[in-house]
């Protein structure tokens, strides 16, 4: 059996000449102590009975604190043997001084966010880091408990993101970041699961059907082919990424970016997706080589001219690769126009348009989304475009 009661521990005097209060742990004949965060001056204690003296300042609350804690922990012995599980004083004080140790909303954040650094998640850290920041400029800061974030508390963030001005999608992402670290925390044992605000406040309507961005196979023709004769260095890397990407597999710029010889095996292009780390593995198009060979370079391991080995550290990396897909996007937008397709051109249409064009071809979703690097068959769902109107008028006919 388990022991549990309260000391005053007066062997080792604090710097103020008064003596801490401890809660003392004894399971078979072993000890263990934690600190109740008091102490008390050595004339106000009853040693004897165990417990403050008529004279000692704050006795109700201090007698209420102990009562608190012993009772916290009698309720914990009391779990554990009903569930039949072994246990000892130290790994008893552990549990409930974990317990008594609240990490809030803003820690976990933190604690969240250093993890995806260490992962290199670089995209889905700075979703949650402009989550976090975004909370800070409402609530002011964030060292509060997760039970204070209930279905009230996420309604005045949600009406203070539309004040904003921000769009259904951004307040969207934003939500589900809150309820993935809202899971995290009850997995932690932060936070009690009947606490949980998102079985009321639903994150699912937060959702806004994103603009189709793929484009007919005349249109992809037309950017493929694009004379670039006498173009700028910008304008003819924004029409071979865009041609590389829809020729293998709708690879996206970044993952373009990190490509070297080393991604090219017997005539087959293999790779690590960075944002999902699935292994993508694709034949090389003839038309994807012939571009690569404009490309060759003796100085630098990458086959495009976006990164060099002078981007050393992570951040040089990122700042490049900011940099040149701002220039790449602009020279794509305005071929765009100059070629009249309807919708903004950028290196992701080339992606969304290779789905597309698959699907119109009778090709599964599912090797479609192998052949992306989607984690799920329903991401791959969201590249794919709408039946055209005439698909669909043909379809009613069969209702007649």
């Amino acid at each position: 059996m388990a022991t549990v009661d309260v000391v005053c521990y007066k062997y080792r005097p604090l710097k103020n000449n008064e003596l801490p209060l401890k809660i003392r742990v004894c399971k078979d004949k072993k000890s263990r102590y934690f600190n109740l965060g008091i102490s008390v001056k050595l004339e106000h204690w009853d040693f004897e009975n165990n417990r403050p003296k008529s004279t000692c300042p704050d006795r109700e609350l201090i007698e209420k604190l102990i009562s608190s804690k012993i009772s916290e922990v009698r309720s914990k012995i009391v779990e554990l043997t009903s569930e039949d599980r072994e246990f000892s004083a130290t790994t008893l004080v552990e549990k409930v001084s974990n317990q008594s140790r609240i990490i809030t909303v803003g820690e976990l954040f933190k604690q969240h966010i250093h993890s995806l650094v260490e992962e290199k998640r670089t995209g889905y850290r700075l979703s949650i880091q402009q989550t976090y920041n975004s909370l800070i400029k409402f609530n002011r800061h964030l060292d509060i408990p997760f039970s204070e974030m209930d279905c009230t508390w996420l309604r005045r963030y949600e009406t203070w993101l539309r004040k904003q001005g921000k769009s259904e999608n951004t307040i969207g992402i934003r939500f589900r970041n809150i309820r993935m670290l809202f899971n995290l925390a009850i997995d932690m044992g932060l936070v009690k699961p009947e606490n949980y605000p998102f079985k009321k406040f639903k994150v699912s309507k937060l959702h806004q059907d994103t603009a189709k961005r793929a484009l007919t196979k005349d249109e992809i023709l037309s950017v493929v082919n694009y004379n670039t004769a006498g173009r700028d260095f910008y304008c003819k890397l924004a029409v071979h990424l865009f041609t590389f990407s829809y020729f293998m597999g709708g690879i996206n710029f970044v993952d373009m970016a990190y490509l070297t010889e080393k991604n090219i095996l017997n005539n087959r292009l293999v790779y690590s997706r960075r944002k999902t780390s699935k292994l993508i593995n694709l034949p090389m198009q003839e038309r994807a080589v012939a571009l690569l060979k404009e490309y060759e370079m003796k100085n630098s391991p990458y086959l495009f001219p976006i990164l060099t080995v002078r981007h050393k550290t992570e951040q040089q990396r990122l700042n490049r690769l900011h940099k040149v897909i701002t220039k790449v996007n602009k020279a794509l937008k305005t071929i765009g126009e100059e070629l009249h397709i309807p919708i903004k051109l950028t290196t992701y249409v080339a992606r969304h348009s290779y789905a597309t064009v698959l699907k119109r071809a009778g090709v599964a979703t599912s090797i479609i989304s192998e052949s992306l690097g989607h984690s799920s068959e329903k991401v791959t769902q969201i590249y794919l475009d709408s039946f055209e109107n005439n698909q669909i008028d043909s379809a009613m006919e069969f209702l007649k």
